[in-house]
């Protein structure tokens, strides 16, 4: 069976993702003002240029990732696209059901494939399997935290260096495999709250500036939503967005959901 022949033979439920897909404005009643913030002081022009449509009908889109992808997603039920229970409650759940709600005729196959705590280095260990293996067209990874946090928390012996180095291969070795893939890069971040403190934010930039340069290495939509948050916490406090600094609250996760929509075009 071909590819096409698989993507036409599954056609989404769109009844199952209406509610879900509501949850997407969920805590965002000052998203105007977050945005005009975010164009004002953002960093780079680059961050003012979201993706043009990136999403295609019949694509397989695969979200990868730490816990924040992860989002309590149920791992027994990972091979079954755009399952409620396979994608978890965060970001990339809100996103996909907004994607099976407004465009039900595309036929997209959605997987959540993020496993909490990863770093770089166990992305790549699971890479062939939980990423090559399913073509996705459409590639999003978020990883980052925890090869900056578990230096600190769990004795992990990681450097910034590492860090860029790992990611270059592995994006080098997705495109290899995968030359016509879609890729989305999106910028790791923390609040300043919970287990975040000020000794966290100068050094964790050169991670954020690392993934950076991996997506414009690429040529990769870079989602930038350290610059999103910083842009948020001026409109409520960090522990709205996220209260441990580095997991987020439902309003984080559905701001982080409408910035991914908007970065990829959809």
């Amino acid at each position: 069976m071909t590819k096409q022949d698989r993507t036409n033979s599954w056609r989404p439920d769109r009844r199952e993702f209406v509610v879900a897909g509501a949850g997407l404005t969920a805590g965002l009643a000052a998203l105007a003002s977050i945005e005009q913030v975010f164009a004002n002081e953002t960093e780079s022009t680059a961050d003012l240029q979201p993706g043009k449509h990136l999403i295609e009908p019949g694509d397989t889109v695969l979200f990868q990732g730490d816990s924040i992808t992860a989002a309590g997603r149920n791992r027994e039920t990972a091979a079954e696209a755009n399952s409620f229970g396979a994608m978890g409650n965060g970001y990339a759940w809100l996103a996909a059901s907004q994607l099976l709600v407004d465009i039900p005729d595309a036929r997209l196959k959605i997987f959540n494939r993020g496993i909490s705590g990863d770093k770089v280095y166990q992305l790549a260990d699971r890479w062939q399997p939980d990423c090559l293996d399913l073509e996705p067209d459409v590639l999003s990874i978020l990883v980052g935290v925890n090869d900056f946090a578990h230096v600190f928390k769990h004795g992990y012996e990681g450097t910034l260096e590492k860090y860029e180095t790992d990611y270059r291969a592995l994006v080098k070795r997705t495109k290899d495999a995968l030359p016509e893939v879609r890729l989305i890069i999106c910028e790791p971040f923390v609040l300043n709250v919970g287990l975040v403190d000020d000794t966290w934010i100068e050094p964790f930039a050169g991670y954020r500036a690392a993934a950076r340069r991996v997506a414009e290495e690429a040529g990769a939509i870079f989602v930038p939503f350290q610059t999103m948050f910083d842009a948020a916490v001026k409109f409520a406090p960090p522990q709205h967005w996220a209260p441990d600094g580095v997991h987020p609250s439902a309003n984080g996760a559905a701001l982080m959901a409408h910035w991914w929509l908007k970065w990829v075009g959809a």
